[in-house]
């Protein structure tokens, strides 16, 4: 029996049915009313519309009616600027990431309820973000997409209860969570709602760090607080010239500190890859950008309860490595590239660098070694001579804990001669910031091998994996120099006293020096003690790696139980 129709005479209202603001005519008649509160405050039920006699038909019509809205949500010039600026809108971005046809839509026909400066006279479907589930390469992913072209991408309550919804579901299913991002902030005229939505969104990213991988796609403006988000995520993907990330822009930071700068300079994709760290890759184009999405996720487990994905390795694993044997030349000032060595090794040369424009001395990334997924870790010769600093050691600590939580073996090269010197690195914090390195070693419980290449000098050889913090098995090759410091500044401390009193002291420093390598500046003092389990030829490097994963691969460890270690952060 249909309700009966209530007058709404003194909200202004009759009982004709009401259509809400976009809605195409011929869906009129199923839409509910829901009218404001009459002035004294008494409650007015909703109009009945009485849609019984409508048929499935007609019903279903009415759906697509709906439907089409949605697709169509941001008008025809905004998606035309989106276009004329290099972007793919919301959707676009979606059907290019996920597999074909594998996209499930969800909350497509919600829109937002706030009132005031005229939001109530615009209610577009979807409320300016595309949420749901798919598929890349066949395995489950969970999604969101900013859309631009809708109130700018600016979040008010809806719009985040949509994103909330989807990030629950991508943690209880245990499924990666990819958000591209392409708004505006928060949404003004929705006030601190839209503020308290953002904590909802930050909340959910803590409780799935290092359960499931969080992947944030920078496609446009990512301003003020949006921009926490993806800075607790796992990886952040820029796109060149398009990409902006920054708590305050351009005018405000001219208002308060005077200092002119662009639109790029402050918050672009290079910007955050080469100095602050922010953004862990950079494409030049959003295609670009998504395949690398595509790509990541190949070497990335769906949850921390899995371990990675293996294929069918086509390279040989007894493949041996002649190239090896004269890459590290023979002077030990002399620099080399490290990620010649890391791709001669892995599988099919195949290496994706994580962090590959900023803190250069220290290279990271993903591969795989007989089809099994690794984790590298690689002081690099070329850049500061390889030294750790400030911010290679927040790099390598970051990965290594990213490795850690998704069970992904991790192997470090080592050719390092100690950490950085001067005041700069002394007052910026060197001391804590290397601890984080070393933290996250003493930390982790995946499987952990160790190379020493060339040099292996003090405190920085035992930061990089060495056995003595929890490397299950160290290996070297003849060019290894392990010591407590390299061999010109031991001879000066050692000796001040024997070259202040020689005759010749350049002379007697080369006797000293040669002496020093020859009995210290070597592999085999730590072979002896067992600090290393084997000198190997280089060219053996990729047959002994293999089959020590594959001997670690059942490694099991106990941790203490507490609720959480303190990281010096």
């Amino acid at each position: 029996m249909p309700l009966p129709e209530m007058p709404c005479t003194a909200a202004g209202l009759d009982s004709r049915r009401i259509a809400q603001p976009g809605t195409s005519r011929s869906a009129r008649g199923l839409i509910t009313a829901y009218p404001v509160m009459a002035d004294a405050g008494r409650h007015v039920p909703p109009v009945a519309l009485g849609t019984m006699d409508h048929t499935m038909k007609e019903r279903i019509a009415i759906l697509g009616e709906r439907k089409a809205e949605a697709l169509a949500a941001g008008s025809p010039r905004a998606v035309e600027r989106q276009h004329e600026k290099g972007k793919m809108t919301a959707r676009e971005r979606l059907h290019y990431l996920l597999d074909e046809g594998s996209f499930q839509e969800l909350d497509m026909l919600a829109r937002h309820r706030a009132h005031g400066m005229g939001l109530e006279e615009q209610r577009p479907y979807t409320d300016g973000v595309v949420t749901g589930f798919g598929t890349i390469d066949g395995r489950r992913v969970c999604v969101f997409s900013q859309d631009f072209t809708v109130f700018g991408g600016a979040l008010g309550e809806v719009f985040a209860e949509k994103i909330h919804k989807v990030m629950d579901l991508a943690a209880s299913t245990g499924v990666p969570m990819i958000g591209l991002n392409d708004g505006a902030g928060a949404r003004i005229q929705e006030g601190v709602v839209s503020l308290n939505a953002y904590g909802g969104i930050f909340y959910r990213n803590v409780a799935s760090s290092g359960v499931i991988p969080q992947v944030s796609v920078i496609m446009g403006p990512c301003a003020g607080g949006a921009v926490y988000s993806p800075a607790m995520t796992d990886f952040i993907f820029m796109v060149e010239g398009t990409s902006h990330m920054f708590i305050t822009g351009p005018d405000v930071v001219k208002t308060v500190t005077g200092e002119d700068v662009t639109l790029e300079e402050l918050g672009g994709a290079m910007s955050h890859a080469t100095k602050s760290g922010v953004a862990t890759f950079v494409y030049p184009d959003e295609k670009a950008c998504l395949d690398a999405v595509r790509y990541l996720l190949s070497f990335l487990p769906s949850n921390n309860l899995e371990p990675p994905p293996e294929v069918e390795p086509v390279d040989d694993p007894e493949r041996g490595l002649p190239e090896l044997l004269d890459l590290v030349p023979a002077s030990p000032n002399q620099p080399y590239d490290m990620k010649k060595v890391i791709t001669a090794v892995v599988d099919d040369g195949d290496y994706m660098e994580y962090f590959p424009h900023w803190a250069r001395n220290l290279t990271c990334g993903l591969a795989r070694l007989d089809g099994h997924v690794v984790g590298i870790v690689g002081n690099q010769p070329q850049v500061l001579a390889g030294v750790l600093d400030i911010n290679s050691s927040e790099k390598g600590a970051r990965f290594v804990r990213l490795c850690d939580a998704f069970n992904i073996p991790i192997i470090t090269f080592v050719d390092v001669p100690g950490f950085l010197p001067g005041t700069d690195q002394e007052y910026g914090g060197i001391i804590r910031h290397g601890a984080k390195l070393l933290y996250a070693y003493c930390e982790a419980t995946v499987p952990l091998v160790q190379v020493i290449t060339r040099k292996a000098y003090g405190g920085a050889y035992v930061v990089m994996s060495s056995r003595s913090i929890g490397a299950d098995l160290a290996f070297a090759w003849p060019s290894a120099e392990l010591a407590v410091m390299g061999p010109q500044g031991a001879v000066e401390i050692v000796y001040r006293r024997d070259l202040a009193s020689a005759p010749d002291p350049a002379a007697r420093r080369k006797e000293l020096v040669e002496e020093y390598m020859e009995r210290y500046a070597n592999p085999y003092v730590a072979a002896e003690r067992g600090y290393i389990d084997d000198v190997i030829d280089p060219s053996d490097t990729r047959r002994v790696l293999i089959r020590s994963l594959a001997m670690l691969v059942s490694k099991r460890e106990e941790l203490p139980k507490r609720k959480h270690g303190n990281v010096p952060l």
